[in-house]
């Protein structure tokens, strides 16, 4: 497996009290690679990614498309042997880029062709998009039980401390699953947060965790329309982010009955804020003041 962080020499530059200064110094950035996914045999989509968590990350994928919806459906995934050749020797090489995904179900292949003309990476949106969620999703959105702000506020303080290739590059977006009481079940970092999201969505899939009725989806980034569709898909009624919420997210969000989150940011003394886009039934604010 690829390394998750790689180190350079840069430069440096700086302004004190108005005075220019320039020096040279280390610095680590966070991986991107390719990540050919090839389903039974076939090309399927090429991603950008951090190596590490691959099969999380294809599940989720996998999943977030409809295309699957239980670990049984993938029989198989391996990385391909000699999928590269170098060009100097000739040699075949195992670049660990290529992936190949055999499925329960080989004839699911053509239905592929037509499902990817019309996804969320191509840039689809309005109606025909929210339609296209609603015929896939197979979880009704849990609605029984209410979360204090608070308890989401203390896994946004949590998740912080674990993005270790956060802190060491400041290149890469995070997710998490989070239990009602606060608790992350697992973190994983990309430096795409699509990617991020399918990891975790994947690790649940592979635990037979799905559907996550009783569980908060927690990213170090905005929400997009892709990320609302993924945790719709993976039946998370909840979804808290660190940054904006596009007018699509929202749009899809209140669709779907879903709580959308926004600048969900904590403090180290403990306070923090968040605004809220959707879904306010799901949050306990019985005790707020104003």
């Amino acid at each position: 497996m690829g390394r998750v962080t790689d180190s350079t020499r840069i430069r440096t530059v700086r302004v004190r009290d108005g005075r220019l200064y320039a020096g040279r110094k280390g610095d680590h950035v966070a991986v991107e690679e390719p990540l050919d996914i090839r389903l039974n045999g076939q090309q399927l989509s090429l991603t950008m990614r951090t190596p590490g968590h691959d099969v999380e990350l294809i599940h989720g994928f996998l999943h977030g498309e409809g295309l699957i919806a239980h670990r049984e459906d993938v029989s198989e995934a391996r990385y391909c042997d000699g999928a590269v050749v170098d060009p100097g020797s000739g040699v075949p090489q195992n670049t660990y880029n290529v992936m190949d995904v055999t499925t329960a179900r080989p004839q699911l292949l053509p239905h592929v062709a037509r499902a990817f003309t019309t996804s969320s990476a191509c840039g689809v949106c309005g109606a025909e998009s929210i339609d296209a969620v609603r015929r896939k999703s197979r979880y009704a959105l849990q609605t029984e039980w209410r979360l204090d702000p608070r308890v989401l506020l203390s896994a946004a303080r949590a998740l912080s401390a674990q993005q270790a290739v956060f802190a060491r590059t400041g290149g890469v977006h995070a997710a998490a699953l989070v239990d009602l009481e606060g608790n992350l079940l697992v973190v994983r970092e990309d430096v795409g947060r699509h990617n991020a999201v399918d990891k975790v969505i994947g690790w649940a899939l592979m635990a037979d965790r799905l559907p996550l009725r009783d569980c908060v989806l927690l990213v170090s980034s905005r929400a997009s329309f892709e990320i609302v569709q993924k945790a719709c898909m993976a039946g998370i009624p909840l979804l808290a982010c660190v940054s904006a919420a596009s007018s699509l997210a929202v749009e899809t969000a209140e669709a779907f009955g879903q709580t959308l989150l926004g600048f969900a940011r904590a403090g180290e003394d403990g306070d923090g804020r968040m605004n809220v886009y959707s879904g306010e039934q799901r949050l306990d604010l019985d005790a707020a003041e104003g």
